[in-house]
């Protein structure tokens, strides 16, 4: 069972509303697909970047994929890891060898005619997942009605709003916010937020003290994810977790992040982080140092494995991937209840929309 080259392609489709957090805007996302086949089945994996990404997949990486052991992952994985030594591994090379590890595994139970969780090994059925949406673009009943189908339509009991608009500027829209979405959602259900970092160390600490008024649980990038000592110094603050890690590309950057005492739960995104392989390694991580992990966007990329761990606290059910998923794959999964059961069909149980995307086609 050897590889061939793998395929490559690349998507930008246009956002269904302005969106924008603390520190970015945009009105489009790209989206890279790899396809790796071997005999009669072909695996699908993919990650959420600038099309370069594609353009470095196809160049520097898929060479070193094709004619190798379609069931040997690891073999793969490194020699992809170790190839992109001086072109830098964070960032598009990270993003790069992530799509084509998704690929590799969905491939491989494919070929053993399994289920994905089913190959990883299940530790539960039913995933959790949390609404996560309320960019700052939005008016108030755009915000009201996004978090009122989420929690009142589809019963999710857990949503996250974006604050820290204008570089944390606009405080006090942050707060009028977070007030808006804990009345329509309600006393039962959790309510998180996502500051992208905005904050300085002191304005994040008075910022969290008020956040607790509206029984906020769960406070995401208080200060830039690199600022490890900054993290810490709102963790050790505030009674509400402090949350980090979407932007690990490698295994140190998580090392680093725990041995801070950083985070109360350890983000992770395998789209980035190295795919599911290093997905798997960094949950362990985190689980050797008693700390839950949360998957980061790309809910449908992260299903299986999140199956699969046993200090998973959640996956982030993201509303512009979500949609974007829906639109490229038949098999989206449903969130109703407030959990997702990625355990049937093979693979990841996703099939992608060839014809339908072609519109968006880029590369």
């Amino acid at each position: 069972m050897k590889l061939r080259l793998p395929v490559v392609s690349v998507y930008t489709v246009p956002t269904d509303a302005p969106e924008a957090d603390g520190t970015l805007s945009w009105n489009s996302t790209t989206v890279v697909i790899a396809e790796v086949s071997s005999g009669d089945e072909t695996g699908t994996g993919w990650t959420y970047g600038p099309a370069a990404v594609g353009d470095f997949l196809r160049d520097h990486l898929a060479a070193l994929i094709e004619g190798r052991g379609a069931l040997d992952i690891p073999a793969a994985h490194d020699a992809m890891c170790r190839a992109v030594r001086n072109a830098g591994r964070p960032g598009v090379a990270a993003c790069a060898i992530s799509a084509l590890d998704i690929a590799l595994w969905d491939l491989k139970a494919r070929l053993l005619e399994l289920p994905l969780a089913r190959l990883l090994g299940v530790c539960r059925e039913r995933v959790p997942v949390y609404g996560s949406g309320g960019f700052t673009t939005y008016h108030d009943k755009h915000l009201a009605a996004q978090l009122n189908g989420w929690v009142h339509g589809q019963h999710i009991p857990r949503v996250k709003i974006k604050i820290g608009e204008d570089r944390g500027h606009a405080a006090s829209r942050d707060l009028d916010r977070v007030r808006t979405a804990r009345e329509v959602i309600g006393s039962e259900a959790e309510l998180y937020v996502d500051a992208g970092g905005a904050y300085t160390r002191k304005q994040a600490v008075r910022v969290g003290h008020a956040l607790a008024e509206h029984d906020v649980g769960w406070f995401e990038e208080p200060v830039p994810s690199d600022d490890l000592t900054g993290l810490r110094l709102v963790r050790d603050s505030l009674p509400c977790d402090v949350t980090a890690g979407e932007y690990g590309y490698d295994l140190p950057y998580f090392a680093r992040m725990i041995a801070a005492g950083a985070v109360d739960c350890l983000q992770i995104d395998a789209t980035r982080c190295g795919g599911l392989t290093d997905f798997l390694r960094a949950a362990a991580l985190a689980q050797a140092h008693g700390l839950e992990v949360s998957a980061h966007c790309a809910p449908h990329a992260h299903a299986a494995a999140a199956a699969a761990i046993p200090n998973l606290r959640h996956i982030e059910w993201f509303h512009d991937h979500v949609r974007l998923e829906d639109l490229l794959f038949t098999g989206a999964l449903d969130p109703t209840g407030g959990t997702i059961t990625p355990v049937h069909g093979l693979g990841h149980g996703l099939t992608l929309r060839t014809e339908e995307m072609e519109r968006y086609r880029v590369a």
